[in-house]
């Protein structure tokens, strides 16, 4: 995936095919930088792709390899840098600052999980950095610093993921 600072607009290839994505409301982060919480900036670099989460009640299972868990309504990601589970999956009742993963809008309908400050959160330095769904079609807005695919791109995608997949995100040109 190729994009630049500043331009929320992207570009995913995968196996030779090109594909409009989203990324970040401040592109991505420049070369040298150091990504931070509440940035808006989606991370360069090469990152595995995990867990495939989805909401039941908007649609069948994902067809792929990759493990998948059914989104509850009570499913959070922490993304308090203070907190001992930082960038972990959660459940409400939760006190810390968190995401929900039950939303009223598409975007986590299918949701990826991006091997990004997964390991050893470094806090502070980002969290809840997913491969998700666009928000709406006609005119898709940036992320919060994930990236972002129209559901017809995802689903077409999802047969070819497996957890060897990498997700190569880099600066255009």
């Amino acid at each position: 995936m190729e994009g630049r600072p500043g331009d929320a607009n992207a570009l995913l290839t995968v196996g030779g095919l090109s594909f409009p994505a989203k990324v970040g409301k401040t592109g991505l982060v420049p070369a040298g930088a150091q990504k931070q919480e509440g940035d808006s900036a989606t991370p360069v670099g090469r990152f595995g792709l995990r867990t495939a989460y989805w909401r039941p009640d908007r649609g069948p299972r994902p067809a792929t390899s990759l493990p998948t868990c059914p989104i509850r309504f009570d499913d959070l990601w922490c993304d308090d840098p203070s907190h001992v589970l930082y960038n972990r999956p959660v459940a409400a009742p939760f006190s810390a600052s968190h995401e929900k993963m039950w939303r009223a809008d598409r975007c986590y309908d299918v949701c990826i999980v991006l091997d990004y400050n997964l390991t050893r959160p470094a806090p502070g330095q980002g969290s809840a950095i997913f491969f998700h769904l666009t928000k709406e079609d006609d005119v898709p807005g940036p992320t919060e610093g994930c990236v972002a695919v129209a559901p017809e791109v995802m689903h077409r995608l999802l047969p070819m993921l497996s957890l060897s997949s990498v997700m190569d995100v880099r600066h255009k040109g």
